[in-house]
């Protein structure tokens, strides 16, 4: 496949997944930092986990949706990665717009977001359709939220990552924006 293929993949799917996306990084932020450095107790700060984990749609959707954005990130990821390595020569940066900002972001936190969508997929589904305990799923959850840096790192690696994947975010959604202005043969000189 060439990279035109995956370009095409990466901005069709990019529209269907950025605004639970977007809810989830701020959501799986402010729960983090609302328990870790505000001291929040969980009754404050559940409302967050609910709309991260999509607990509104119940108990049989909730884990399709966990795995719906799970698949749509590495999807993204996928693409993103194989249109980045068609792109062997490093781009000379003449002007900063939106893509620059996209493709100097995205290399960056492309592994810590692929560990995130996998572990926080598989604690879900782990505990809703494979009847695991708390317990035995929670070493997912662990590597989900960065537990293993300790207290004082750990929200640190959530709010980075969370800012990452919305900076990813925002600049993708400004230069489909942008793109799609454009005229056709303008895009094609730029690729």
């Amino acid at each position: 496949m060439n990279s035109a293929i995956f370009r095409q993949i990466h901005r069709q799917i990019a529209p269907i997944v950025f605004i639970p996306l977007f809810l989830s990084a701020i959501t799986g932020i402010a729960y983090s930092l609302g328990k870790s450095w505000f001291d929040l107790p969980r009754e404050s700060t559940h409302i967050f986990m609910v709309i991260h984990e999509a607990e509104y749609f119940g108990k049989y959707l909730e884990p399709i949706y966990v795995l719906f954005l799970a698949i749509g990130i590495i999807t993204m990821i996928v693409t993103g990665l194989t249109m980045a390595r068609s792109f062997s020569k490093k781009p000379k940066i003449t002007k900063w717009n939106y893509r620059t900002m996209h493709r100097m972001v995205a290399p960056i936190f492309f592994l810590p977001l692929l560990v995130s969508a996998t572990t926080g997929v598989a604690y879900r589904i782990s505990r809703s359709w494979l009847g695991m305990s708390r317990s035995e799923a929670d070493i997912f959850l662990v590597i989900h939220e960065g537990k293993y840096l300790g207290e004082i790192f750990q929200p640190i690696y959530v709010l980075l990552v969370g800012l990452g994947l919305v900076s990813i975010i925002i600049t993708g959604v400004s230069m489909i924006r942008w793109v799609s202005l454009k005229p056709k043969q303008q895009m094609k000189s730029e690729n």
